[in-house]
């Protein structure tokens, strides 16, 4: 049984950068160190580590929305 990851972002950009906040330095004390993410264009998404957002990019082959 596969689970959903708790948050999914459609981006045009394969690099992209996560802090685990909503919408920047407003959220930061809640938020974790910023980490840069690679999407692989064969898989179409990223995950970050710390906070288990996915990262999807747009047009890609895990773009489903």
């Amino acid at each position: 049984m596969t689970q959903n990851a708790p948050e999914t972002i459609r981006t045009p950009k394969t690099r992209i950068a996560c802090d685990g906040t909503g919408d920047g330095l407003a959220d930061a004390a809640l938020g974790h160190p910023r980490v840069w993410l690679e999407i692989d264009p064969d898989e179409g998404f990223a995950d970050c580590g710390y906070c288990d957002r996915r990262f999807v990019l747009i047009g890609g082959i895990a773009d489903k929305g």
